[in-house]
């Protein structure tokens, strides 16, 4: 027992009794538990009090005698029988117990040995003898003694076998809470085989149970074997289940651990690689993305997902996929010009200059543009409303953009529409799709690195719908300055300012924009160039480009202003200036090729080359034909390409009255020539037609190009001269075209494309046109220089259009009708 390892009772388990350094416990055998039934309690005992620790009956137990009764008393007990009275204080706190202090039921005990430590403590070896109650206190000083009687123990007969099945199950626990123990040697499974006093086994497992002193003591005052066995049984239950739990824990922890240590190992070797072959470690990028987060002007929302997302970021393994995701979106949102904005220029006098500079004519454009620029200057916070520039290819609404950009001193970004047909390019798609982006509207912005550049939407009106979804509704909340403020991006995740860009949308049709879009846009009408602006764009513009981009300059090749109409009018038919640019670069590569090849050439262009070069033209049908053949009217027509004449013919065949109209003609266009002809029924006499002629013949109305769709209310009043000069045989008014809608009450209505159509005659050499009253307006705003040789009529009614129209003379050969 020299060599024993003494126990501190303040942790006192099964695991600390059992440890493989300390002396095997004494067991105690049925012949040593059959002595101490026969001994007697002694009426006065000693009362030694003992923090967090209930003795047993027949257990063995060292303890720490620190206090200087507790020394005192186990000296003169060691001089004397060496028996004393343990009992458990209620409180362990309690430094100088008395009788309310400690549990009245305790156990006699024998010391067996006494310790001198190197601390000045006393340690004690004790064993439990026979239960006792404390009946009174009959001493205090020096130390506690009290009269005792004896706690008398129930013991099961032999032939219990509820009993035995008791005591088997105890052991079997007992063995079990060895194995799962990870604290307690595998020898003192020897120790519980090796009992074989039952009410020593459940003494010795209840006190070396990992209970609390109150359930201990509680075990202590069960006056029944059987009953302290079963209770016992119970507790040892509780104490497996907490073990086999603690320990499936701790092998799930641990499984983590050594995964967790294993891929820090890896990152600390592959760090220390990337820093030895000059590379930036993972948390240097990270700190580094922190730093830039610390210059950025964000709200105070996004900042808070920023590091959120960062947190995240630090948490990954940097082998895995979701990695890379998580770094493109921080680098996004560290790459995004959040509340960062360029500052505007509002020098109006200098706009302008851009303005004429870049763009010849559009001074209705230009005029709106700058109105605009004088508002945003001098209430500085408007919202930027959504302007669209509708008009024919080729006029210049995407430039015009650029050269607002230029003129404010802000970037310009460019978006093609034309054929989008899925939503997710407008919106984005979600970050956790493999290759995943945010839409289009973020990436430009991204790109401008401000946040209020001008946007260009090209070719709005050639958006398109698919299965992937409608991009044109997704688009109603890029271009509404109500909804715009939050516009979200499902890559992005969280709400961005678009309310400071200024849109510009271009289209070419109206008709294929939804409703709802084009209501959230103010449209500009771009109307076509007249000759003479195209020739000074093809002069100002077009030839010093092309020259500059074919590696030439103007000593190689002048083309005058003659030559220039020239290309414009017999090589061209549009409203812009696209098609004569392809032209003049014709020229151009012409006069390169016979520098290149070192031949001669008239640097000054002459009618001549433009023939050679360019071929005969093919465009003579826009010329006016003659009027010598009644029912031959010119018309004026709008098409997407800007305004053009129309040829309205029409003659008499034998027959019952029939109409036959062709032409490839819509609808519309077919009810016109129906209005035509009954108003003419119902005025004959106005008109000096007689019924029979009506009657008795068959009236053809064609209208050439027959390949051509054409539709329309704007030939009305054309069809009703061309029938009546068919019926009367009066010949229609040399150099003369018309344009209007007519009604069967004889009005003639206001019609559109005005400007596009006097272009298209100008260019027909046509000197009169009949217009609606209504539309004087429409040509009050075309610069009156591009009018001169044109003379307007106006009316309201069909009488004065046929009286403006034809003449009273009838062609040569005229029929007799």
């Amino acid at each position: 027992m020299s060599k024993s390892k003494i126990i501190n009772i303040d942790n006192l388990s099964l695991q600390n009794i059992l440890d493989e350094e300390a002396e095997l416990i004494p067991l105690m055998t049925p012949e040593d538990e059959e002595e101490i039934r026969k001994e007697d309690v002694p009426e006065t005992l000693p009362i030694l009090p003992l923090r967090n620790t209930v003795l047993f009956p027949g257990v063995v137990i060292p303890i720490t005698a620190g206090r200087d009764q507790s020394i005192k008393l186990i000296k003169e007990a060691n001089k004397g029988d060496k028996t004393i009275g343990v009992v458990a204080q209620k409180n362990e706190a309690t430094e100088n117990p008395g009788i309310d202090d400690i549990y009245k039921i305790g156990t006699v005990a024998r010391i067996l040995k006494i310790l001198k430590m190197p601390d000045g403590n006393t340690m004690v070896v004790l064993q439990g003898k026979k239960r006792f109650e404390i009946e009174n206190l009959v001493q205090e000083e020096p130390y506690l003694k009290a009269k005792t009687k004896e706690m008398v123990e129930t013991i099961p007969d032999k032939i219990d076998t509820e009993f035995a099945a008791i005591i088997d199950s105890i052991k079997d626990l007992s063995l079990k809470i060895i194995k799962e123990s990870p604290n307690l040697p595998s020898e003192a499974s020897f120790a519980i085989k090796n009992i074989q006093s039952n009410s020593f086994l459940v003494n010795f497992v209840s006190s070396n149970l990992n209970l609390t002193t109150e359930e201990k003591q509680e075990l202590l005052t069960i006056g029944s074997l059987k009953s302290r066995a079963l209770a016992t049984l119970k507790k040892m239950n509780k104490e497996l289940q907490r073990l086999e739990l603690n320990n499936d824990i701790q092998s799930k922890v641990r499984e983590d651990m050594d995964q967790q240590q294993r891929e820090y190992y890896l990152h600390q070797q592959m760090k220390t690689i990337q820093e030895e072959l000059g590379g930036v470690s993972h948390d240097e990028e990270i700190e580094e993305m922190r730093e830039l987060a610390k210059k950025k002007k964000w709200s105070k929302e996004i900042a808070e997902t920023f590091d959120k997302e960062i947190g995240r970021l630090q948490r990954m393994n940097p082998q895995v996929a979701e990695y890379s995701v998580q770094r493109n979106y921080l680098d996004l949102l560290l790459e995004l010009p959040w509340e960062e904005y360029s500052t505007d220029l509002f020098d109006l006098k200098r706009a302008e200059k851009i303005l004429d500079r870049d763009h010849y004519g559009l001074e209705k454009v230009k005029k709106r543009i700058i109105e605009h620029l004088a508002v945003l200057k001098l209430k500085g916070d408007m919202k930027s409303p959504i302007i669209c520039l509708y008009g024919p290819p080729g006029v210049g609404k995407t430039s015009l953009g650029k050269s607002i950009a230029e003129s404010l001193g802000r970037k310009y970004v460019r978006m093609s529409l034309g054929g989008l047909r899925d939503e997710a390019e407008i919106r984005g798609h979600r970050k956790t799709y493999i290759g995943a982006l945010p839409g289009r509207i973020i990436q430009s912005i991204k790109k401008a690195e401000t946040s209020n550049p001008v946007f260009v939407l090209d070719e709005i009106d050639k958006l398109s719908s698919s299965h992937s979804g409608d991009p044109s509704s997704a688009m109603l909340e890029v271009l509404d300055p109500e909804q715009n403020t939050e516009f979200y991006d499902n890559y992005l995740e969280v709400g961005y300012d678009l309310s400071k860009v200024m849109f510009i949308a271009t289209a070419n049709s109206l008709s294929t924009i939804p409703w709802a879009l084009r209501d959230r846009m103010e449209i500009i009408n771009v109307s076509g160039y007249t000759v003479e602006e195209k020739v000074e764009i093809g002069k100002r513009h077009l030839l010093p480009k092309l020259l500059k981009e074919h590696g030439l300059n103007s000593t190689h090749l002048k083309i005058g202003k003659r030559q220039l109409e020239k290309i414009a009018t017999g090589y061209t038919r549009e409203s812009g200036v696209r098609g004569l640019e392809k032209k003049i670069a014709q020229v151009v590569r012409y006069a390169a090729k016979s520098i290149a090849m070192e031949e001669t050439y008239n640097q000054k262009i002459t009618d001549l080359d433009i023939e050679t070069i360019l071929g005969p033209s093919h465009l003579e049908r826009d010329k006016y034909e003659n009027n010598e053949i009644p029912g031959v009217v010119t018309g004026l027509a709008w098409t997407s390409v800007g305004g053009d004449i129309l040829f309205i013919e029409s003659i008499l065949s034998k027959g019952k009255g029939n109409l036959t109209i062709t032409g490839n003609l819509g609808k519309v266009m077919k009810e016109s020539s129906t209005i035509a002809l009954e108003y003419i029924k119902a005025n004959l006499e106005e008109f000096g037609i007689k019924y029979e002629t009506i009657v008795n013949n068959n009236i053809h109305i064609h209208v050439p190009e027959g390949a051509t769709p054409k539709d329309g209310p704007s030939a009305g009043i054309t069809m009703l001269t061309s029938l009546v000069s068919t019926l009367t045989q009066r010949k229609v008014k040399a150099k003369l075209a018309m344009t209007g809608e007519i009604t069967l009450r004889g009005k003639v209505l206001p019609v559109g494309g005005i400007k596009e159509k006097i272009l298209a005659a100008k260019r027909a050499n046509i000197k009169e046109i009949i217009l609606c009253a209504d539309n004087r307006k429409d040509v009050e705003e075309i610069n009156q220089k591009y009018l001169k040789g044109l003379q307007f009529h106006y009316v309201t009614d069909m009488n004065e259009v046929i009286n403006i129209a034809l003449l009273k003379q009838k062609v040569k050969q005229a029929k007799k009708l």
